[in-house]
C-alpha cells in the first residue's frame, strides 16, 4: 500500500475510491486532533471532505462510536450513498 505523511505522521493508505486522491487538501483539515487515532476515515459530499477517527478494536480507547469495527455501520448510517471515501491507517 501507499504511504503519505501529513503534518509529520506516516499514515498507510487501506483504501480510496477518489482517483485524484489530495494528500495536500488533507493536510489543512487533518489537525491535532486525530492524533490520539488509529485510522482516520474520509468521506466526500459535494466535494467537502469530512473526516471521523477510529481506534484499533483492540484499544482500550475504543467504543461503538469509534471501534475501527464498526466502520461500515458508520458509512452505513453517516455516509451518502455512493460517497467517494477513504481509510488512512497511522503507522507507528
Amino acid at each position: 500500500m501507499k504511504e503519505i505523511e501529513i503534518n509529520n505522521v506516516k499514515y498507510e493508505i487501506i483504501y480510496t475510491d477518489k482517483k485524484d486522491f489530495n494528500s495536500d487538501e488533507l493536510a489543512e483539515k487533518i489537525t491535532d486532533y486525530f492524533d490520539p487515532f488509529d485510522y482516520i476515515f474520509g468521506d466526500y459530499c459535494q466535494d467537502k471532505v469530512r473526516l471521523k477517527g477510529f481506534y484499533d478494536s483492540n484499544s482500550k480507547k475504543a467504543s461503538k462510536i469509534n471501534d475501527i469495527k464498526y466502520l461500515d455501520e458508520y458509512k452505513e448510517n453517516y455516509c451518502h450513498y455512493g460517497a467517494k471515501t477513504f481509510l488512512l491507517k497511522k503507522i507507528r
